[in-house]
This record gives C-alpha cells, sequence and structure tokens, in this order.
C-alpha cells in the first residue's frame, strides 16, 4: 500500500489496483456481468453489499441508528459521516481558509481551490483533473469506451448509473415515493430533498448566522459569504466566484467562447446541456411526457413545471403574503416585491436585477442593447441572426418563438383549448380568454397611476 505498487492489471483497459478483488469488481465495467439480483423488482448489481442497500428501498429498513438524536440511515458510512455533526469532530481543517472536514480526502480536495493543482493528467489530450476518479470518467472519451448503451434509444453512456438514471425516461419508473404526498422520484437523494417540504427539516445549520438550509451543499456556498473565499478571481473585469465553474461560464462573456456546436446549424452554446437542449428543435425529440395528459416536453424541468397543472401543487409559500409557486426561484423572485431588494446591478447601464441570472442575460453581444427577461433578448438577437428555428410542418411557415408556431398551428387544427365558463366561448390563447372574461366581470385592471384612468 506505502509503496504504490498495484500488480492486478486489467487486460481491457491497462488500469491497476492494488489488490485482486478490486480487479474482480472493476472487470465487471468491460464484461457487463451484475451477478448480485433483487427479488423484488428485478435489479441487478456488481456487489452484495450495493444490493443490500437497494433492498432498503423495498423494506424500508434503516438499521443504523444515531444515539444522539435517533436518526436512522441505510448504510454504517452515513451514520458514521452524520455522527460528526454531534462529535464537532471536523479534525481536518484548511490552513488557508480556515474551513474544516469530516474527511482528510474532503480537505485534499477542497485544497485544489487555493493551489490551483490538478495532479492528474490525460496522456491524451493533456487536461488535468483534481481527482483521479474524474481523469478515468474523461479518458473513456479518448478511448470511445462507452460500453452502456440503451437499448431503447441507442445512446450510449460512460458509466452504468447514467444509463441507469437515462432508462427512467423509457421506463418511467420512479422507485422513490414520499408516503406524505405520493409523488416519486427517481433518484432517493432527490426524495430525500423534496421531503424537506413536508417535514420542514433543515438540517445543515450555518454556525456563523444561524441560517439553515435543506442540502449540505447549499450550505457550503453559503458559508463562502462568511469567509470571503472567492478565489475563483476573473482576470479580466476583477469580478470574483466561489466555485471554478462558475467561473469558467462567466469567462465566456469576455472571450464569446461557446464550444458546443450544434452540427446541424452550426448554432454554439456555452454549455453542453443548452446544445443538448437545442438539437431537440432539429431532431423533434421530446422524450419527457407527462402521464396524465400524454403531452411530451424536451426538457425534464419543463414537464415538472407542467405537472402543477394536474396536481396543483405549489410547495413554496411566500411567509409575506400567503402566495404558493411551482418553483422556488419564482418564490425568490416574488418576494422582491415585499422587500424591495434588486442586489445584482450592472456596471455598465447602472440596471439592477433580483436574480443573478437576469444581470448575465440581459445584455445583446451583437449591438449592446439590454433586456429584463431572457426571452426579450432571445426574441430580440433574431434580428442580427435571421434565426426561426421553428418550422410549421403543414405550411412551411417558420418562427422565432415555438410558443408562437404553437398558437400558428391553431389555423391548422382549428384547436381552441382556451375556453369561458360564463358563455362557452373558446380561444388559442389563455391571454385572449383573460381579456375576453373582462365583458363579464365588468373588470378593469389597468389603472394609470397618473390620472386614476383605467383600461382593458
Amino acid at each position: 500500500m506505502h509503496t504504490g505498487e498495484r500488480p492486478h492489471k486489467c487486460l481491457d483497459c491497462g488500469k491497476s489496483f492494488i489488490k485482486r478483488s478490486h480487479l474482480v469488481q472493476h472487470q465487471a465495467i468491460h464484461t457487463g456481468e451484475r451477478p448480485h439480483k433483487c427479488l423484488d423488482c428485478g435489479k441487478s448489481f456488481i456487489q452484495r453489499a450495493h444490493l443490500v442497500q437497494h433492498q432498503a428501498i423495498h423494506t424500508g429498513e434503516r438499521p443504523h441508528k444515531c444515539l444522539d438524536c435517533g436518526k436512522s440511515f441505510t448504510v454504517r458510512s452515513t451514520l458514521v459521516q452524520h455522527q460528526a455533526i454531534h462529535r464537532g469532530a471536523r479534525a481536518h481543517k484548511c490552513l488557508d481558509c480556515g474551513k474544516i472536514f469530516i474527511t482528510r480526502s474532503q480537505l485534499v480536495r477542497h485544497q485544489a481551490i487555493h493551489t490551483g493543482e490538478r495532479p492528474h493528467k490525460c496522456l491524451d489530450c493533456g487536461k488535468s483533473f483534481t481527482v483521479r476518479s474524474t481523469l478515468v470518467q474523461h479518458q473513456a472519451i479518448h478511448r470511445g469506451a462507452r460500453a452502456h448503451k440503451c437499448l431503447d434509444c441507442e445512446k450510449i453512456f460512460i458509466t452504468r448509473s447514467q444509463l441507469v438514471r437515462h432508462q427512467a425516461i423509457h421506463t418511467g419508473e420512479r422507485p422513490h415515493k414520499c408516503l406524505d404526498c405520493g409523488k416519486s422520484f427517481i433518484q432517493r437523494a432527490h426524495l430525500v430533498q423534496h421531503q424537506a417540504i413536508h417535514t420542514g427539516e433543515r438540517p445543515h445549520k450555518c454556525l456563523d448566522c444561524g441560517k439553515s438550509f435543506t442540502v449540505r451543499s447549499n450550505l457550503v456556498q453559503h458559508q463562502a459569504i462568511h469567509r470571503g473565499a472567492r478565489a475563483h478571481k476573473c482576470l479580466d473585469c476583477e469580478k470574483i466566484f466561489i466555485t471554478r465553474s462558475q467561473l469558467v461560464r462567466h469567462q465566456a462573456i469576455h472571450t464569446g467562447a461557446r464550444p458546443h456546436k450544434c452540427l446541424d446549424c452550426g448554432k454554439s452554446f456555452i454549455k453542453k446541456s443548452i446544445l443538448v437542449q437545442h438539437q431537440a428543435v432539429h431532431t423533434g425529440e421530446k422524450p419527457h411526457k407527462c402521464l396524465d395528459c400524454g403531452k411530451s416536453f424536451i426538457a425534464k424541468s419543463h414537464l415538472v413545471r407542467h405537472q402543477a397543472i394536474h396536481t396543483g401543487e405549489r410547495p413554496h409559500k411566500c411567509l409575506d403574503c400567503g402566495k404558493s409557486f411551482i418553483r422556488s426561484s419564482d418564490l425568490v423572485q416574488h418576494q422582491a416585491i415585499h422587500t424591495g431588494e434588486r442586489p445584482h446591478k450592472c456596471l455598465d447601464c447602472g440596471k439592477s436585477f433580483i436574480q443573478r441570472s437576469q444581470l448575465v442575460r440581459h445584455q445583446c453581444l451583437d449591438c449592446g442593447k439590454s433586456f429584463i427577461e431572457r426571452s426579450h433578448l432571445v426574441q430580440h438577437q433574431a434580428i442580427h441572426t435571421g434565426e426561426r428555428p421553428h418550422k410549421c410542418l403543414d405550411c412551411g411557415k417558420s418562427f422565432i418563438r415555438s410558443s408562437d408556431l404553437v398558437q400558428h398551428q391553431a389555423i391548422h387544427t382549428g384547436e381552441r383549448p382556451h375556453k369561458c365558463l360564463d358563455c362557452g366561448k373558446s380561444f388559442i390563447e389563455m391571454t385572449q380568454l383573460v381579456h375576453h372574461l373582462a365583458l363579464h366581470t365588468g373588470e378593469r385592471q389597468h389603472k394609470c397611476l397618473d390620472y386614476g384612468k383605467v383600461s382593458q
């Protein structure tokens, strides 16, 4: 262990291991063998320990109990990590910023923020990484070793966990169910995060100001406010960021770098996730389907937002006025009405915004014109690009926005989904129905503050 000797070598990829058992476990990546099968749902695992951990989903068993607070866990390692909260045993302290960690490996990984050290280098392209596991995953790009293929759509993945997560799109399987409201999730972590809505539990507390959080990652990011530990500085404008990924994303404003290019139309994007979402414009693929009405969506977030129409669920409530929202981001934006706070200010035009995302996205890089809403900016940019990606398959007419296309298609289908319950008249758009309802109610909502005059 101390000599660094790794005598057990994998003949498929050349990776070496200290123990033979680790090699046997690794080879399952190449063979696809998963001998440990769950008798309840048929899911298979490489290791028996993973099967035992999985079975807790079906049995609800949590045998590892914390004697200090009574909280129970499926696996012992999670209990040990949890107990450190009570012991205060965070012995691994960062000498640069004073932050403390439960394990030494967490400290070593954190220190890379201060040193910039990336010791794990890819011999194929020269790219370096902080953690070896990230390098191994990256190397699969060069090897073409994407052995995990989806049999439904033939999409391929580097790791089996990515494949399993993807397959839920096709199977609709959501094994992690909330016992309070019946909502189900693909991953257990998402269920745990959701349950905080019902329990109000925020176990991750900031020792500096007392503010509590549902997830630990949010606490870590918050603590940087007190430490002033924003080590990632932009050399162009001297703006500082908590994480390196935030800095990289920001630098695209100065460099104009958009490394992710669409092979169909040549349009480029800052993030790969935005490219993937854009490609659905060309393929027409909408993998996220609503089981209630059959409507499909490009992104899962769009489906989740849509499902609130059927469930009526609005878990994020404003404590000032009682109004509820589907998304927490909508609640944060709404709360600015009560506080008047607009903390994100543009240094070029002086305009202030409620959300940072509004600040980042409010300016057109071609002409410098500024917009409050991202959708308005996208619509404006079509003036420069001439792009109209949303095409009507019936008549060939193209549109800048998908919403304009949907509205146009009603000409061909004759569909008028928005119906007035008072007189039975139907409309293509919801806004038309709202405007029409004023005829029945006599309501004139838009008041002029100068003269007191109202208009429809």
